[in-house]
């Protein structure tokens, strides 16, 4: 049956070339490759910011439809070790993002070429025109996150403190202004909020405070420690540098 060897020949092609897209129609299969974080590693703290309005959208992202976290499986067993050893000195991981379908980068993108929706402007990109987004570094059509080892985190101080609670139309506050005068993260104090578009959110931007950097170098090194590597313009990001899939994009829903 020739036609069908043609098929299956071409559906190889499309799995296996650099810079595919998965799955990116409604499929919603989670790939045996991915694991629940929260499966491996029950102790750590998920505040899945995408899943709630609590973003700089300020909506629910498409492709998130539960508030459930996915890695690939040796980015999550690399993640074990470096929440492990934070146990021991009564402090905790908190993930605000991991795996990330295309259709929500596709979701950023659509959103930031409509220049006149500006909600979320005044705690998340309070100092940069949105027409600049794209320019500066911040919104691109295709994401670390969507490949399945990258992961957005921070550290979180045990027993957990109480967070502020987010709701649609809270009064915003500048992700730049000190720890007691935005919005109240129950995570250490890393100088900026989350998903903080400016360059006080750089890694080694010292500019925030001796401790807010201590607390910055503290992540780095436990999450260098055991394979990840920082990307220098936000300091809760982090990606396995040996990362299973460094060219392919999936798109499976969270559900």
């Amino acid at each position: 049956m020739p036609h069908r060897s043609f098929f299956v020949v071409i559906v190889l092609i499309a799995v296996l070339a650099p810079g595919v897209v998965v799955g990116q129609k409604a499929d919603s299969s989670i790939p045996t490759a991915f694991v629940a974080v929260t499966e491996v590693i029950p102790t750590i703290i998920v505040e899945l910011r995408y899943y709630s309005p609590h973003n700089f959208i300020g909506k629910r992202i498409q492709g998130y439809q539960a508030p459930k976290c996915y890695l690939t499986e040796e980015a999550a067993f690399a993640l074990e070790k470096v929440q492990n050893e934070l146990l021991k000195y009564s402090l905790s991981l908190k993930i605000y993002d991991a795996y990330r379908p295309q259709r929500a980068v596709n979701h950023f993108v659509t959103w930031a070429k409509n220049l006149s929706d500006t909600t979320m402007k005044r705690e998340f990109y309070p100092e940069v025109e949105k027409k600049n987004l794209f320019r500066d570094g911040y919104i691109a059509s295709r994401s670390g996150h969507s490949r399945g080892s990258t992961v957005d985190l921070t550290i979180v101080p045990l027993p957990i403190p109480e967070q502020e609670e987010y709701f649609v139309g809270k009064q915003l506050c500048d992700c730049t202004l000190p720890k007691a005068s935005r919005f109240n993260d129950n995570s250490l104090d890393m100088g900026t909020g989350y998903d903080c578009f400016d360059k006080l959110s750089w890694t080694g931007n010292t500019a925030t405070g001796t401790q807010q950097f201590v607390n910055r170098l503290l992540l780095k090194t436990l999450m260098e420690k055991y394979g990840f590597r920082n990307y220098a313009k936000e300091w809760w990001h982090y990606t396995l540098k040996s990362e299973p899939f460094p060219d392919t994009y999936f798109d499976f829903v969270i559900e």
